[in-house]
């Protein structure tokens, strides 16, 4: 079942609500912190709904789970998740660096060696359930797909946007945004 613009929309002001794992701001302070730091870089109209939606596929599990938040447990591959639903609304610019963003941390704990001490406890954490640093092989043919980079600049404003009460600017800032890159409004 493919989701539609306010469809989305609507997802991420109620399910957004919702604790971010076990970190101290909910999902949609999250994912508008992710966006505002894609938007203040420059990245493109695609990498910042990207920045936004990357963790869409939590709110999708818990929606379809019907629990308040995603859980810690065991990893749900929540990259995966959103993709069908919004697979027939964004272009793969949107997708493909939502698809990537987990790789994209396996990615720069191997070829950065402080970003794993940067990381947030939750982050590692969710690391090792995603399968741990990528081995070299694993690196090379990661960052050699398409939208690998916008993937991995994603994955930096990811691990930044968790500030508890950063003033960003709100859901609606970004519809502008979102109707630029929407493949069907």
């Amino acid at each position: 079942m493919s989701l539609t613009l306010p469809e989305v929309l609507t997802l991420l002001q109620r399910r957004g609500q919702n604790q971010y794992g076990m970190e101290a701001i909910n999902q949609l302070e999250h994912a508008l912190q992710c966006a505002d730091l894609a938007e203040k870089a420059g990245e493109t109209p695609e990498t910042v709904v990207a920045s936004l939606l990357h963790d869409l596929g939590h709110l999708l599990a818990a929606e379809r789970d019907g629990s308040k938040e995603h859980t810690t447990e065991h990893d749900d591959l929540h990259q995966y998740i959103a993709l069908p639903f919004i697979r027939n609304l964004f272009p793969d610019a949107v997708l493909e660096p939502i698809r990537m963003h987990v790789d994209a941390k396996r990615y720069l704990c191997l070829i950065d060696p402080g970003y794993w001490a940067d990381l947030s406890p939750a982050s590692k954490h969710s690391l090792e359930q995603q399968g741990g640093v990528f081995s070299e092989a694993e690196a090379e043919a990661f960052i050699s797909q398409p939208f690998a980079t916008e993937a991995v600049r994603l994955r930096r404003y990811d691990d930044l946007a968790k500030v508890p009460a950063k003033v960003v600017p709100d859901l609606s800032h970004y519809n502008a945004h979102l109707q630029q890159v929407a493949l069907t409004a």
